[in-house]
């Protein structure tokens, strides 16, 4: 798997060069500016910055911005922090754009007491975006203003597409990814848009709808996008076949988007695609390349903001912690802590104090630490660690985490033999127990009340959507009512209708006889070839009990017992597959195997074999009916080489030879078709082989079934029609 993953980033790394890049023109220049708030000059990070023609970036930690332009072009400035700037290129002098947060008032605060409908709808949507991180129900609310009638005028469907996305916002960041599917899909209804199609095909990776979401994708690469939407699809579809664990697809979507995102200067994609490879390579067990991708990402983040920057070193130092390298981890974890008081000296509140379940808070990063130190059983150093976690997580009521930290307490002092302590913190570990139990079913009962809350707002909306939609309805049930009660032809509409009736009718009657006819020809050929599988069985256990009762009667009864053994194995796998159609191609050869290696213990004097399957045959891709082989082996060894009077050979050749197609070969120098059918007594003449006859059918069937699935060919090898070769081309599908 190493050798492939580092074969394709090569790869990768090779094609970037045929990266589709946005043509210039001489007028053409790299465009620098700032983006800060206007109250503070603070600098604005990930802020939206794309121009007229179609270029796209995104501000750095330090708001700074690159972007192509030509003198007149218009920029925008966008983020739902903030209501949109737009700036037009006069010169070729840096920018500096001064934005000024909003909140809800300023939204609601309209610029005259007679607003349209259309301000009406744009102050409640950007009121919903404002407050969508920090209440749900409030942001709902906004949206189903937006979407109540003002003076009689209609909500336009631009206006319903904008109104259904929001929600569908809302939903997904609250982790409700199937309401945020439903309200996508309501969206694109009303206006698609490349944006949407993204959003949606996002929510269904997340509702872990994959096969969605990667038809979704693939058809979006169909489309024409923009720079950071290339990004954005690459990056969806890498992460949705890491959910997959299908890793090779995985790195190369990543990389493709990589590659855009270099090409292109969108720096935050490129940090957070440097760190998705990286840990894709370490599922992978690529440990080199994804100690390789984490240092790039690490110097970006550190580049980007003081909170991306401890975000990934957390991820580094959870790379080191599945590589044991404890050193590193504990170093990375300690850096981790220092970085984070900084910032909360800062701004003199904790960093992540809304999301306990976050890795990056003290009482996690003290108890990694501690963790760390005991893999390495150095229990005196983790017991600091342990206590700093403990008293973290008690300030900050984070029981989870004083859980755990107290229970690993209470074994570091049971493992250095201070049972007086381990048993002070056992009991304080069931005491956190008991407290966390009683505040996880109250947080179960408030997020049931959130979901219904949001079940409720949802329905409500949808009230409102289905009664305007049923008020349409009257109306135009009410105008097509007055056309039919003006026109005088219903008795001539009643019999062309009856007509056309009838025709459905009959046309149906047609087809389901049609239907009926092919399942029942469908049924005879399953019956048929279950009849015939239900053949080959006692036939091959007669050959083989023949085999027993010659050792039998040799007094071999070593050789007997021993051949009963092989024989009982294979006659296990045999009877295990004897109900099924088709089995994969990798246990047929194995049945094979050993059917050959008991024909080698009868008649080991008289033949040597061969069975070799090409390295490049994809085993798992190809099917074949159960014992679809052995007739052909056992005529080349009962026939063919039984009667050669020197040492024969036999050989089986599996090959490969397109992405559809796979041949088997099998071939013996025996004395050949023409000889053997000479030497067969006057019974054996008149009696016509079963297996043979038998495998001839199923054949036949097969490709009625399944168009022209298997196909066999039969040949001598030598001109003096000694020796035969069998050829069996079977089709995948």
């Amino acid at each position: 798997m190493k050798t492939i993953l580092l074969s394709i980033s090569m790869l990768l790394l090779l094609s970037a060069g045929y990266a589709q890049v946005r043509k210039t023109s001489k007028d053409q220049f790299v465009l620098k500016g700032i983006v800060v708030e206007e109250d503070t000059n603070m600098p604005m990070a990930r802020v939206n910055v794309e121009t007229n023609n179609g270029a796209y970036t995104t501000t750095n930690g330090n708001g700074e911005f690159s972007i192509p332009v030509e003198i007149g072009d218009e920029v925008s400035i966008k983020s739902d922090a903030f209501k949109t700037v737009y700036y037009t290129i006069k010169d070729k002098q840096k920018i500096t754009v001064k934005v000024q947060k909003a909140d809800e008032e300023m939204l609601l605060a309209p610029a005259n007491p007679v607003s349209s409908k259309r301000d009406l709808f744009t102050m409640y949507i950007d009121s919903a975006k404002v407050s969508l991180k920090k209440d749900a129900g409030k942001s709902i609310g906004y949206v189903t203003q937006a979407l109540q009638p003002f003076r009689g005028a209609p909500v336009t469907s631009r206006q319903n597409a904008i109104a259904f996305e929001t929600l569908g916002d809302i939903n997904l960041y609250w982790k409700q990814p199937d309401l945020a599917i439903d309200n996508y899909k309501r969206s694109i209804a009303e206006v698609e848009t490349i944006d949407r199609r993204i959003k949606l095909a996002n929510a269904f990776r997340i509702n872990s709808n994959y096969q969605e979401g990667l038809l979704l994708y693939k058809e979006l690469l169909k489309a024409s996008l923009s720079n950071y939407q290339k990004v954005e699809v690459y990056e969806g579809l890498g992460d949705t076949y890491k959910a997959i664990n299908d890793n090779v697809k995985s790195v190369f979507n990543y990389q493709k988007g990589l590659d855009v995102a270099n090409a292109h200067k969108i720096t935050p994609k490129i940090t957070d695609l440097n760190s998705k490879i990286a840990e894709v390579y370490s599922l992978s067990g690529a440990t080199e390349e994804a100690e390789q991708y984490f240092d790039n990402s690490l110097n970006l983040a550190r580049q980007e903001n003081p909170k991306r920057a401890v975000e990934e070193k957390n991820k580094v130092a959870n790379f080191h912690n599945r590589n044991r390298d404890f050193e590193q981890e504990i170093k990375l974890r300690s850096e981790t802590l220092d970085e984070l008081k900084d910032m909360e000296d800062t701004t003199n509140e904790p960093i992540y104090k809304e999301d306990l379940n976050s890795q990056l808070t003290a009482q996690r990063q003290n108890y990694y630490i501690a963790n760390a130190y005991i893999a390495q059983d150095k229990y005196t150093e983790a017991i600091p660690y342990l206590e700093k976690s403990i008293s973290e997580a008690e300030s900050k009521e984070d029981l989870v985490v004083e859980k755990d930290a107290t229970r690993k307490l209470s074994e570091v002092y049971k493992g250095i033999g201070n049972f007086s302590k381990a048993a002070e913190s056992y009991e304080r570990y069931v005491a956190v127990v008991d407290e966390l139990y009683i505040k996880k079913e109250q947080e179960l009962s408030q997020a049931t009340r959130f979901n219904k809350e949001i079940a409720l707002k949802q329905n409500r909306i949808t009230s409102l959507e289905n009664e305007r939609e049923l008020n349409e309805s009257r109306y135009k049930l009410a105008f097509e009512n007055q056309e039919l009660i003006q026109k005088n032809n219903r008795v001539q509409k009643w019999v062309i209708g009856s007509l056309i009736l009838i025709a459905l009718l009959l046309l149906f009657t047609a087809y389901t006889q049609y239907k009926s006819v092919k399942q029942q020809r469908y049924a005879n050929n399953m019956l048929a070839l279950k009849s015939l599988r239900t053949q080959m069985n006692p036939h091959f256990i007669f050959n083989a009990l023949n085999s027993v009762n010659s050792f039998i009667a040799m007094s071999d009864e070593r050789a007997a017992n021993k051949y009963l053994s092989e024989f009982s194995q294979l006659m296990r796998s045999v009877l295990e597959n004897s109900d099924e159609d088709f089995i994969p191609l990798s246990k047929e050869i194995e049945l094979l195997e050993l059917y050959v290696k008991l024909e080698h213990f009868r008649f080991k004097d008289k033949f040597e074999y061969d069975i070799t399957v090409d390295e490049n045959l994809q085993l798992s891709e190809f099917v074949i009916p159960p014992m679809l082989l052995q007739p052909y082996v056992e005529n080349a060894v009962w026939h063919g080489l039984r009667y050669k009077e020197e040492k024969g050979h036999l050989k089986i050749h599996f090959k490969q030879l397109d992405a559809e197609t796979v041949t088997i070969t099998i071939t013996d120098d025996g004395i050949g078709r023409k000889k053997s059918k000479l030497l067969k007594t006057e019974n054996q003449k008149k009696q016509k082989s079963k297996g043979m006859g038998n495998i001839q059918k199923r054949i036949t069937i097969l490709n009625q079934m399944y168009k022209d699935k298997v196909d066999v060919t039969v040949h001598n090898v030598f001109e003096n029609e000694e020796g035969t070769q069998v050829v069996l081309t079977l089709k995948k599908d």
